[in-house]
């Protein structure tokens, strides 16, 4: 018969082992995002005509937003992981650029749609925002949008008596400042609202872009690489909208199966957040073939740079010996 002393051990064992694996699954795929990113904003910081386009501004946003949306949630998951207590006064602020950023990445999608839509049906009548000039209007808007519905669903929440905001240390999760019911029914309401919206633009959009292509006699290479195009754009847009229902399915989830809470957030989190932003800079700019040179040319020239350090550390030691 097993010892009773050992079930906390093992159950203990057993916790530190998932909290391992979930870290070195999160960690590579942050730290090549990380490395795609750093990349293509060098291409972008480097050659200025990519900023005299609409389109390859809402791609450099977007690379933004993802990097500051990835930067504060893998570093919650870490705090989470890690059981890091620390005051409400520094949580709040980044619970809030967590999840602004997070609403903002389908408004950008839908955005890049609508310009693409533009850019083809009226290419000599493009309307002042959607010109390169302009287009900061559009982000600014994207913003708003995405601070106030997050903002008012704040505001309607009522604070936790036991909580001091200045002297409480806590785990930084976003229960903490929304955690009534109020809260979630309004959460709800504007996923359904957002899904719905940016679904019928986006759809609509690069339906249309691919019946235009359809009419114009292009070469089928040229038509097969733009119904891939679509494809890729279809399953990272599906994937974040899912994001949406992220209230919903993980109280079904719980509701039907005998998972966990906390291994139902993560495999939320790793599925329908770390994973489209992880395939959009592979979307949107190595299948760029611009975009695609220039990283080329860049990743080159880092390998030239690294290799001639390398031999002449191996020649020090070479000669030392």
């Amino acid at each position: 018969m097993q010892n009773l002393t050992e079930l906390p051990f093992n159950a203990t064992s057993q916790k530190s082992l998932s909290v391992i694996i979930k870290v070195c699954a999160v960690i590579p795929f942050f730290s090549t995002f990380l490395c795609c990113i750093a990349v293509m904003l060098h291409v972008f910081a480097s050659h200025r005509q990519f900023l005299n386009t609409s389109r390859y501004i809402l791609f450099a946003h977007m690379l933004i937003n993802d990097t500051l949306q990835l930067l504060s949630s893998v570093l919650l998951f870490l705090l989470v992981m890690g059981q890091v207590k620390f005051l409400v006064f520094y949580c709040v602020p980044l619970l809030f650029i967590s999840t602004v950023t997070y609403q903002n990445t389908p408004l950008i999608l839908a955005a890049m749609s609508l310009e693409r839509y533009v850019a083809i049906f009226y290419p000599l009548q493009r309307p002042a925002a959607w010109r390169s000039g302009r287009i900061w209007i559009i982000n600014l808007c994207l913003w708003l949008i995405s601070c106030m519905s997050h903002i008012i669903e704040y505001s309607i929440g009522k604070q936790r008596p036991a909580v001091d905001v200045l002297f409480t240390p806590v785990l930084c999760k976003n229960i903490l400042i929304n955690s009534s019911p109020i809260q979630a029914l309004f959460r709800t309401a504007v996923s359904v609202m957002f899904f719905a919206v940016v679904a019928v633009v986006i759809f609509s959009t690069y339906v249309r872009i691919l019946l235009e292509t359809r009419k114009l006699r292009q070469d089928r290479v040229s038509v097969n690489k733009a119904k891939h195009t679509v494809l890729l754009h279809g399953f990272q847009l599906f994937l974040c909208m899912l994001a949406f229902t992220l209230p919903i399915t993980e109280s079904l989830t719980l509701l039907y199966t005998n998972w966990p809470a906390e291994d139902i957030a993560f495999f939320n989190y790793f599925c329908f957040i770390l994973i489209p932003r992880f395939l959009s800079p592979l979307i949107y700019g190595f299948r760029d073939h611009s975009l695609r040179r220039y990283i080329g040319k860049t990743f080159l020239c880092c390998s030239n740079a690294v290799k001639p350090h390398f031999r002449s550390k191996q020649q020090d030691s070479l000669s030392a010996s």
